[in-house]
């Protein structure tokens, strides 16, 4: 999973070494939580306008979440 939100991340920005994942543990419920870093001036282009990049990379980590039976979480900082 911390694999394809790089990927995916680095396929949107133009400093793609920059790109990293942190991950939290898991919570009480289960859910993991990544954290996805990325260069100041790449920001734009991971959150794209009204959020809708951003929405996006949300939907395609749940629905592979699903597929290995995992609740995720992403936040963009």
């Amino acid at each position: 999973m911390k694999e394809l939100l790089a990927s995916i991340a680095r396929g949107l920005v133009e400093k793609p070494d920059d790109v990293t994942v942190t991950v939290d543990e898991p919570a009480e419920d289960g859910s993991v939580v990544y954290h996805l870093h990325v260069a100041e001036e790449d920001m734009g282009r991971v959150i794209g306008k009204q959020g809708r990049i951003a929405k996006a990379i949300r939907v395609v980590m749940r629905a592979a979440a699903t597929r290995s039976n995992e609740k995720v979480t992403v936040e963009i900082d």
